[in-house]
């Protein structure tokens, strides 16, 4: 059984049927949001950068949305290994209370970014001059700021009304904001573009763009006033950034692990079969994701996600989640062969963005 699919965009693939895998080659990183559906990359994860990407001379760019940016924080750290381990080990195992309200949810998601980060964390990854962290978050307008549920709602039915007619239309609703480690901020372009405001991270406001990134709407509470940028509510990055329709400004290819063979644009776009992405956003993207066999023999045969908090028992799901943790090492194992593998190209399929 093949663990792990392989797909690359026309100019990815190319380069990679000419030179094979090679670290040199990538010079960014993707991360989508997607809550505990992260779990099944965690093995994958332990090993792309302590063991791949480490091995690469150039500067990387390493972006992410909610779940995403906290990967993507634990990968600009100067031990990308013990950082993803503190995430799955403290995320897996979270226990709510039978009716968690916004404020215990929020409480304890602050926890968990501040035992992930850990000591050091925010301090390497602001000193590092091999990687830069990009996180992104949504400025919310209009009903959409509002932490009263019944008004918040109604501005989200809003905005994915807006959203169905035009993806650009999601500006009346949120604003793009993108924090990076470096002062040169974030580069990219889109075929759909939508307002985006740029900020430094600092130490100051750190914690608080990785809180932002993964407050998921109605759910857990926007952060106030980030510093740096103008005033507002910041909510989840996935709102508009849920996998991300975006060519990333990089000098070579994108490393993208992921959940699903094909990416969804947005958070409003799930629902949206005929929204896919454009082909020239992955035009550079080594897209890699558990095969449907992989995922098949998963306990449930499914891929973790946010219901299994509601869905099924505390323990049960915590042993469920540690399984497929555990069964993630051979997604690792996987990637490994194939990047020592003569013609790893073989290996590799067109990449479909037809949902």
């Amino acid at each position: 059984m093949q663990a792990l699919s392989f797909y690359a965009g026309k100019t990815a693939m190319a380069r990679i049927q000419a030179e094979g895998l090679t670290p040199s080659m990538f010079s960014a990183f993707l991360g989508a949001s997607g809550g505990p559906k992260w779990f099944v990359l965690a093995g994958l994860d332990k090993v792309v950068f302590n063991e791949f990407m480490h091995k690469s001379p150039q500067h990387v760019d390493i972006i992410g949305s909610s779940a995403g940016a906290f990967r993507a924080t634990c990968f600009a750290q100067d031990d990308p290994c013990a950082a993803i381990t503190r995430l799955a080990d403290c995320y897996s195992t979270l226990v709510y209370s039978e009716e968690p309200s916004v404020k215990e949810i929020t409480q304890k998601g602050i926890e968990l970014l501040d035992f992930m980060v850990g000591k050091n964390g925010v301090k390497e990854v602001l000193a590092s001059n091999t990687k830069s962290l990009h996180i992104v978050v949504a400025r919310c307008h209009g009903l959409t700021a509002s932490e009263k549920k019944l008004k918040q709602l109604a501005g989200l039915a809003l905005a994915a009304g807006r959203n169905a007619l035009s993806r650009r239309k999601l500006a009346s609703s949120f604003t793009r904001v993108i924090f990076s480690s470096n002062k040169k901020g974030f580069a990219f372009s889109e075929k759909n573009p939508i307002k985006t405001e740029q900020g430094l991270l600092t130490p100051e406001n750190f914690l608080d763009c990785l809180m932002a990134s993964g407050s998921i709407p109605a759910v857990i509470e926007g952060v106030k006033n980030i510093a740096g940028v103008p005033n507002g509510t910041f909510r989840d990055g996935g709102i508009i950034d849920y996998h991300f329709d975006m060519k990333i400004d990089t000098p070579n290819l994108v490393l993208y692990p992921h959940f699903y063979a094909t990416p969804t644009p947005g958070w409003f776009d799930k629902s949206l079969k005929s929204r896919a992405c454009h082909p020239k956003s992955y035009d550079n993207v080594l897209l890699i994701a558990p095969s449907d066999e992989f995922v098949a023999k998963l306990p449930y045969a499914k891929i973790p996600d946010r219901k299994d908090f509601t869905e099924i028992p505390a323990q049960e799901r915590i042993a469920y989640w540690t399984r497929v943790i555990k069964e993630s090492d051979r997604l690792a194992e996987h990637f490994l062969n194939v990047v020592e593998h003569s013609e790893p190209g073989q290996f590799i399929k067109p990449i479909n963005l037809q949902r």
